[in-house]
Formats: structure tokens, sequence, C-alpha cells
């Protein structure tokens, strides 16, 4: 598995994760997934960038849910490639020097479909070295040719802050 995350990131990420109100931007997208998991007959999902795992809590469809996140050891392992993988509110958190290799990984574990979140602005939160939460803070026009090296687009739609995108494998 390439890098996906520096130590001292990785670190930083299990502090931030301390405060109740980080990590919990999945609730609000938990709906278009659980419609999602009924229109396509989902039956496994990987929540890629899990934080605190609140997808899961907040899905209302039963599904084989399965964690990435990589500040928290129980669930930092190695993905296994997945029918759908979300990542909500995790790519613009990524170290900028280490997206491709997120992307391509994204890649790796999408067997099927993938619904992704990413904001295009500043976070209200900070990391403890004083940076903005979010490091990687581009417009759309910037995302979608990454998007669409990896992925097939099924639908995306801009948000005020954001954008988020419904995939398949290419």
């Amino acid at each position: 598995m390439s890098n996906l995350i520096s130590d001292e990131y990785r670190e930083m990420q299990r502090e931030l994760h301390e405060n109740p109100n980080y990590g919990v931007a999945s609730l609000q997208f938990a709906s278009i997934v659980d419609d999602i998991i009924t229109q396509f007959k989902i039956n496994d999902l990987l929540d890629y960038g899990a934080g605190k795992l609140r997808l899961k809590e907040a899905l209302k469809t039963e599904v084989n849910y399965k964690a990435y996140e990589p500040s928290n050891p129980l669930y930092a392992d190695e993905p296994e490639p997945c029918e759908f993988v979300t990542c909500i509110d995790v790519l613009e958190h990524i170290e900028p020097e280490l997206l491709d290799n997120v992307l391509d990984d994204l890649k790796r574990v999408t067997d099927k479909y993938g619904f992704f979140t990413i904001h295009t602005g500043p976070a209200v939160k900070t990391l403890p070295d004083g940076r903005n939460a979010h490091l990687i803070q581009q417009p759309f026009d910037w995302w979608q040719p990454k998007i669409k090296e990896r992925f097939e687009i099924i639908r995306q739609v801009t948000m005020p802050n954001g954008y988020m995108v419904f995939v398949k494998k290419g």
C-alpha cells in the first residue's frame, strides 16, 4: 500500500477526532447513502475516512459496514476492495503531496460504486499546528479531472461550499 498519511499528520488527526464536533459530516449525507444502497441493491459498504463511524449509526438501511480510518488504530488496516465506497468530507483533509496516492487507493478499493463529498473552502477548525483543517481548498474544476481520471461520473451535484459525486468503477 502506498503512503496515504504521514505519521505526524495521523497524530494530528487523532487529536482532532477527540473533539466531539469533528468527523461528523457524514450524518448530513446518510439519507443519500441510504437511497444509493436501496436503489443499487448494495450489500457491502466501505466508509473510507470513517471518522467516528457516525455514518454507520445514521444509516437506516441494512448493509455490511466496514470502516477505514487511519487516525484510529482499530480501523487503520489497509481496506479490502468493496462494492460501494463512501468518502465523505475527507479528501480536502488529505496532505496535498499524498492526494494522488489516496485517490488511487480509492480507485483500488471501489469495486462498483463510490459516493464522495468534497468541501472546497476553509474549515472552521484548525490543526494543532495552526493550519486550516482543510489542507486542500480548491474549486470543483480542480477536483473534477482528478475524479474523472479514476472513475466514471454518474452524477455530480455542486453545493454552496463543495460538491458531491456519485461514481462507478471506470
